[in-house]
């Protein structure tokens, strides 16, 4: 990384991580499996070197010790894994992602964060909608991803690049692959876009017509997921607000219609599951999730205490991942619930840990959120818009973590250690957030 001291060069590579952190399977479709790992060498490296010329201010009272546990379980994990070679790189992958979300949150100002993961979601949705357009425009048939070999048989169509649809009203992939990967992307991009337009640090125009695409985008990938995950965004949303509103002594009523909401969403999905999935077009299994869930329960509970051993991605070939996750000739290798995926790999010891760092994060983005800032003892700030964004991207990760395991890998295990960091320094600090 020349120059390193530019802060436009540690912007411009801080978007570049968010990119290919979030968009790891463009690559991987483009350059093959050693084209991606170039580029992750590339991002890696560029993290340490900032790392080291930067010297941001590190304090280690000031560090979640709930990550620096998690990353110590994985490793340990290591002395008992049932494949050692697997977790070898599963551990390494780990540190090294993590390595990225340190510079992250460390290098990076909350405003240049912000602008940077924006600048990464503006380029994963702009070449997604020209990706799409160039497939069903003049392509006109499926794609699949380039250096891999098919075969002969039929395709499942979990393999394809793009289905060429866009002119169908979808859904659509993008250059991702995958329409609830492409409709999560979309997700966070409302939500940033929309907080930088409250901010004002975006010119209102330009921000207007981001948001609308990114609205698009979500609509067209008609991902189920992802529209669960935007609803309770929404309502996360509105009791923040709501908690602004009533101030630090008046916020029972608050808590408790939080809690009754609950209930009654637990009650009603418990009631109308079937109804549910008829109105977002999914099976009663779920698109294959139950039987997977059951697979992994059962899987988890021969070592309940402390799982497996670390692999992040699943090894297809090791129990007990072997023909774990197999529907219509596609062998998923995540377990499609983070809770689940850690309850396998780490055991009981694992869930612990990671509800830990899970919770004491959303704890701090909720009173980061919902307190007014103050410099003294009676002098307050007024409330920022962007403080609400550690608790609504938290949120959508948190509902998307009970569908898929994204949460522990790539772009979301590092949006979870940076909003993890970040919300402990800002805790630290007597600063209100920008």
């Amino acid at each position: 990384m020349p120059a390193v001291q530019s802060r436009f060069v540690v912007r411009t590579f801080a978007t570049l991580v968010f990119f290919t952190l979030l968009a790891g399977q463009f690559w991987r479709s483009l350059f093959g499996w050693w084209g991606f790992g170039a580029i992750a060498l590339i991002v890696l490296a560029g993290s340490i070197v900032g790392l080291v010329r930067l010297k941001p201010d590190w304090n280690w009272t000031r560090f979640p010790k709930s990550v620096g546990a998690f990353l110590a379980l994985a490793t340990l994990s290591l002395a008992w894994s049932n494949y050692l070679g697997a977790s070898l790189i599963g551990v390494t992958l780990q540190w090294a992602t993590t390595i990225a979300a340190v510079f992250l949150a460390l290098c990076l100002t909350w405003t240049e964060l912000l602008r940077a993961l924006g600048g990464a979601l503006r380029w994963v949705l702009a070449l997604s909608l020209v990706f799409e357009a160039v497939v069903a425009v003049f392509i006109r048939h499926p794609v699949l991803p380039f250096w891999v070999d098919y075969g002969t048989e039929k395709v499942p169509q979990a393999f394809y690049w793009s289905r060429a649809l866009l002119l169908h009203g979808g859904p659509i992939e993008g250059i991702v692959a995958n329409r609830n990967l492409l409709g999560f992307v979309a997700l966070l991009a409302v939500i940033v876009f929309a907080v930088q337009l409250a901010a004002g640090t975006v010119r209102r125009g330009w921000g207007v017509v981001w948001l609308v695409l990114a609205v698009l985008m979500l609509a067209l990938t008609r991902s189920a997921t992802v529209s669960l995950a935007a609803g309770v965004v929404a309502v996360v949303l509105v009791f923040a607000l709501w908690t602004r509103r009533r101030g630090p002594h008046r916020r029972r009523p608050v808590y408790l219609a939080a809690a009754a909401s609950v209930v009654v969403a637990g009650a009603a999905v418990a009631a109308f599951t079937p109804k549910l999935l008829a109105v977002f077009g999914k099976s009663p299994d779920v698109t294959g999730r139950i039987d997977i869930w059951r697979g992994v329960i059962e899987a988890a509970s021969q070592r309940p205490a402390v799982g497996w051993g670390w692999v992040s991605y699943w090894a297809p070939w090791a129990e007990p991942f072997k023909g774990l996750a197999v529907r219509k000739g596609v062998v998923y290798l995540q377990a499609h619930d983070a809770w689940l995926d850690v309850w396998l790999q780490l055991g009981i010891v694992g869930l612990i840990v990671f509800a830990a760092l899970v919770l004491s994060t959303l704890w701090r983005s909720w009173f980061l959120a919902v307190d007014r800032p103050r410099r003294g003892i009676a002098d307050t700030e007024p409330y920022a818009a962007s403080a609400l964004l550690p608790l609504l991207l938290l949120a959508a990760l948190l509902a998307q973590s009970v569908a898929e395991s994204r949460m522990l890998i790539e772009s979301g295990w590092v949006l979870l250690v940076v909003l993890a960091i970040v919300t402990k320094r800002q805790q630290a600090s007597a600063l209100p957030m920008p």
